[in-house]
């Protein structure tokens, strides 16, 4: 019998792939409801919430720390820059280089809207103890860096 895997271990897989996806999906929901109302998608927020914690970011970098696709940087920046949340700044050093800096006007809306984006998710999360959180981060992450081992 050995390593076989069982139809119920399989199902078990399955069935918690299912829950976590809609787990998420509903999550993500709650909290872009929150974004949205302040005329912003989750990419843009994703994109200023970086600036406003970390700082400028090269244009070229900015995709793989919030996880999109390089040409979407490029549109989402540019619709950032004409509403004022973010500027383009050209690297003194390397003039192959941009970087996106957040405005003034930009780190006001992200403190507008990261109190109750945070509070939103502190509620959806309310069921589960510390301990509970504290659990699902650790398993989370282990499922998170097993499939990131897997070749695509």
């Amino acid at each position: 019998m050995g390593n076989e895997l069982t139809n119920k271990e399989l199902d078990q897989s399955l069935k918690l792939f299912i829950v976590l996806s809609r787990a998420s999906r509903s999550i993500n929901d709650q909290v872009q409801h929150i974004i949205q109302g302040y005329g912003m998608n989750p990419t843009e927020f994703a994109v200023l919430e970086l600036l406003y914690h970390k700082g400028g970011q090269p244009l070229q970098q900015i995709g793989g720390k919030i996880l999109l696709a390089s040409g979407s940087i490029t549109y989402v920046v540019d619709k950032l820059e004409k509403k004022g949340f973010l500027k383009r700044v050209a690297c003194p050093t390397d003039r192959r280089v941009t970087y996106a800096e957040i405005t003034d006007e930009g780190k006001e809306i992200i403190e507008d809207i990261f109190k109750p984006h945070a509070e939103r998710i502190h509620e959806l999360f309310n069921p589960l103890s510390q301990d509970e959180k504290e659990t699902a981060i650790e398993l989370l992450k282990k499922v998170g860096l097993h499939a990131s081992s897997f070749h695509k």
